[in-house]
């Protein structure tokens, strides 16, 4: 297969897999929200959530996941061998950490899909925001291909977080006074 197909199909496939990871959180944050509803609301709310998060991980998370390791595997022979190239070692890395992030949302996947929330919907906020800090590591690699680079654009990315978290609880405080 051209090299140039492989890497668009790569690309497509970590597009459609960070859809997934950045959605798939948001849909746990509103089901957790809805454990303070009514009960017939809570259940209607709930019900309509896991039919959300059944399509989104079986029909996209999971399907572009495994693509992202097909399409990845083979575009790795072209750095060969890999210790000349210590960005993708990072890289791979990474992406190990991504899968390990991927299968943590599977646990509250299934969990919520039985009805559990684990996790508050402020501690889902902060888990949202996991998948964004893999994102900006594992582009700044590639583009880069300099580590160097790349911390600076974690830690830059790291503080925009703070400031982002800071930002929704001044937001959920004013809220709750509102509603008083």
């Amino acid at each position: 297969m051209n090299l140039l197909v492989l890497k668009s199909l790569h690309i497509i496939s970590v597009v459609t897999w960070f859809a997934g990871l950045f959605y798939l959180p948001r849909l746990f944050i509103y089901f957790a929200e809805a454990e303070s509803k009514n009960a017939n609301e809570k259940k209607i709310l709930q019900d309509q959530f896991k039919i959300m998060q059944r399509r989104l991980w079986y029909g996209i998370t999971i399907p572009s996941a495994f693509a992202v390791l097909i399409f990845g595997s083979s575009l790795s022979i072209e750095f060969w061998p890999i210790t000349e190239n210590p960005w993708l070692m990072i890289k791979l890395l990474f992406v190990t950490g991504l899968y390990a992030y991927h299968f943590f949302l599977g646990s509250i996947f299934k969990k919520q899909q039985n009805g559990i929330s684990p996790y508050s919907p402020m501690a889902l906020r902060v888990i949202n925001e996991i998948s964004t800090l893999f994102l900006v590591s594992i582009v700044f690699l590639v583009v880069l291909k300099n580590v160097l680079s790349m911390l600076y654009g974690v830690v830059g990315l790291i503080l925009f977080i703070i400031i982002l978290l800071i930002a929704i609880k001044a937001y959920k405080r004013i809220r709750e006074k509102e509603n008083g």
